[in-house]
């Protein structure tokens, strides 16, 4: 039975309000209310009482009886409801490492077993928080095996769960002071060392389920989710010896271990998954790294390397590039690494080398690199990315081949593949990125011709599909909306950029009479035509015959989009017969 002291000193020292609570009778009245109430009909006020009577116990000594309550049958109601806002007492008088450890101890792992994890999750990422300054290493050290109790028996959310921890805790762990002798380390004074060999047997478990279904048919999406946050902090917090290279000592290194694979069988294989025997290494043997974990080390790198300007480093970051991707399964890498900084900058990074690099062979091995990273990322992870191309590229080459990308998928859905990003409402919100014109009716089309093509031909066969895709009701209402309004602006487009292209065309053709008859008649009276030579020409330094071919190719352009959107509307109208 719970015992808080026969003084009114005791009670106010533990907290409890001097009016309430100050008799061994009155507390069991409490503890009696609360075993016949259900769970749905306890209070916050409740919850405070119950936490309050704890630490009054835990600070009279009385630690036994404390456990005794907990352990008891009749009580196990109030200890599944309410006894998670116990646990912070009870480590905190664990270390205090006085002879109530035991007791404490066995108290937690009671209420491990007993309290639904989800309250007590929230009850430790509370603990977390509120660590006294002085103490973070102590209660680290005694909270985690039991949070990872708490972590493993969660069923529903798991992986993030776990993110939280994680971060919590290293939130907690950065405000400790880095040891930067080796004597430092191996007194430990503040417990960082401690702490750090404590959270590698804490994420152990996690490791350990990930490798045992690594290679096993296509992962669940949990264990996707699990491996994503588990690598948000595999890469940090590098050691003191690291900190002293530059980033172009790490990135060039990065590349010759595992691009030249120079030394690669003394490298530190996190993560590894076996060593086989290869026919590229001088040695005859080859390590197989887990493909996720080294893109993501070397992504940072590849990132580095991809933003100098000299062409050495660029070709070690495409180098280094294809050789980590090349390692990951297709529509593999989750959407979850999207967030990372490296995986944002990389790809923006390899953008501009495909839009603004002078050397040729630079661009042709950048756009290669560029759609062997789409092909990894999984259909979410693709449909963000696509979506983030069309909005931050400015470029209508980068957006045309992005649409094309997009086709291929809506085709490799409808072929036995379905997925709603594709093939479901979010497809809606990345084609309404592509069927845009940015300057309305005044878009200068041949500059936008690529993106316009391209997305006309994705449109016609979209609409060809008809029959697979109307069964979705809303999709297929949505195109119908996205089509008609982008057709509609785009006919006007087309009508003035013919209007002023024709008038153009007209103009020179014009203007090009009249300087051969003026060369008729100055030949007739024998003078040179010096207007010819000094006269600038229309379209900045064209010759006649050049912009002339420009003008007649643009109008031809406009006939091509206009005969395809004329066969989209004919598509439709089929499709609805």
């Amino acid at each position: 039975m719970i015992h808080c002291g026969e003084t009114k000193e005791a009670i106010l020292k533990a907290g409890l309000p001097e009016k309430m609570l100050t008799t061994k009778d009155q507390v069991e009245d409490v503890i009696q209310r609360w075993r016949d109430s259900q769970e749905e009909d306890l209070k916050p006020e409740d919850y405070q009482q119950f936490k309050t009577l704890g630490s009054a116990c835990l600070a009279e000594g009385a630690s036994e009886q404390l456990l005794k309550f907990v352990q008891e049958e009749k009580n196990q109601g109030v200890v599944k409801s309410m006894g998670g806002v116990l646990l912070t007492a009870l480590v905190n008088e664990i270390v205090k490492k006085d002879k109530t450890q035991d007791h404490c101890q066995t108290a937690i792992a009671h209420l491990i077993k007993t309290c639904i994890p989800n309250k007590l999750l929230q009850n430790m990422l509370e603990m977390i928080e509120d660590i006294d300054p002085g103490a973070i290493s102590e209660t680290i050290l005694v909270l985690l095996p039991h949070l990872q109790t708490v972590v493993l028996q969660l069923e529903d959310r798991r992986a993030a769960s776990l993110g939280l921890s994680l971060s919590a805790l290293h939130r907690q762990l950065s405000r400790l002071p880095v040891p930067y002798t080796l004597q430092q380390e191996e007194e430990d004074e503040c417990g960082l060392c401690g702490c750090c060999s404590a959270m590698a047997l804490f994420v152990r478990p996690f490791v350990d389920e990930l490798r045992s279904t690594d290679g096993k048919g296509e992962a669940a999406d949990e264990d996707e989710e699990l491996k994503v946050e588990l690598l948000k902090f595999a890469p940090k917090n590098r050691t003191v010896t690291d900190s002293s290279l530059s980033r172009d000592s790490r990135a060039c290194l990065a590349y010759l271990v595992f691009v030249e694979l120079l030394m690669v069988e003394s490298f530190p294989a996190v993560f590894s998954v076996e060593k086989k025997r290869g026919e590229n290494n001088k040695n005859g043997c080859f390590y197989c790294f887990s493909p996720l974990f080294l893109l993501q080390c070397n992504m940072e790198h590849i990132d580095h390397l991809l933003s100098s300007k000299k062409e050495s480093h660029l070709l070690k970051g495409l180098a280094l590039m294809e050789t980590s991707l090349k390692m990951v399964e297709d529509n593999s890498l989750p959407v979850g690494l999207m967030e990372l900084r490296s995986f944002y900058s990389a790809p923006q990074n390899l953008r501009l080398i495909l839009t603004d690099c002078p050397m040729r062979h630079l661009r042709e091995s950048g756009l290669k690199l560029f759609q062997l990273f789409m092909d990894k990322l999984d259909n979410e992870a693709k449909h963000k990315f696509f979506r983030c191309m069309l909005k931050t590229s400015n470029h209508e080459g980068v957006e045309s081949y992005v649409i094309k990308n997009i086709r291929r998928q809506i085709e490799f859905s409808i072929k036995g593949n379905p997925n709603k990003w594709f093939l479901g409402l979010d497809l809606l919100s990345i084609l309404a990125l592509v069927f845009i014109l940015p300057h309305g009716a005044e878009t200068n089309l041949l500059t936008n011709m690529d993106k316009i093509m391209e997305g006309l031909n994705l449109l016609r066969y979209v609409f060809l599909k008809g029959k697979e895709i109307r069964s979705n009701v809303e999709l297929w209402e949505g195109l119908w909306r996205i089509k008609e309004e982008y057709l509609k602006m785009l006919r006007v487009a087309l009508s003035m950029s013919r209007a002023y292209y024709s008038s153009e065309l007209k103009a020179l053709k014009e203007d090009q009479k009249l300087k051969a008859k003026e060369a008729r008649d100055n030949a007739r009276s024998g003078r040179l035509v010096q207007t010819m030579l000094t006269k600038p020409e229309h379209g900045s330094g064209m010759s006649a015959d050049t912009q002339q071919q420009v003008l007649e190719s643009a109008l031809v352009t406009f006939d091509l989009m206009d005969s395809l959107t004329v066969r989209i509307e004919e598509i439709t109208e089929e499709t609805l017969s």
